[in-house]
């Protein structure tokens, strides 16, 4: 298996289990890691045979900018479990930073990894 990787995807998202978190959008930072087999498209140097990652983006920013969710746990696990379902991906790790939501702490985050590599 190969990997093909997002970093540092920016999208604003109504997140938190504070009154003052659920009335403004907080940036949240996503990197995304995917397992593909990458033979046919370096055989091929066809689109269509991968895995679009320009969709895999669009679909992660349009699922956050929906989510309503209270903890930042829920918006990760679900997340994973709706690319790796929608997009066949048989391994993703996904990484999401919540910046500035600590006095003093640079940023505050979650990785979830779902699937087996291999």
């Amino acid at each position: 298996m190969d990997i093909i990787y997002l970093r540092d995807l920016r999208v604003g998202a109504k997140i938190g289990v504070w009154e003052w978190e659920r009335r403004i959008l907080q940036t949240l930072v996503i990197d995304l890691d995917f397992a593909v087999n990458i033979k046919a498209a370096s055989n091929s140097d066809d689109l269509k045979d991968t895995i679009d990652y320009k969709a895999i983006s669009d679909r992660i920013m349009d699922y956050v900018k929906k989510s309503d969710f209270k903890l930042l746990e829920a918006l990760a696990d679900n997340l994973c479990s709706t690319l790796a379902e929608e997009f066949a991906l048989p391994w993703l790790r996904l990484k999401i930073n919540k910046l500035g939501v600590l006095n003093g702490v640079k940023d505050v985050g979650i990785i979830v990894e779902k699937g087996e590599f291999g």
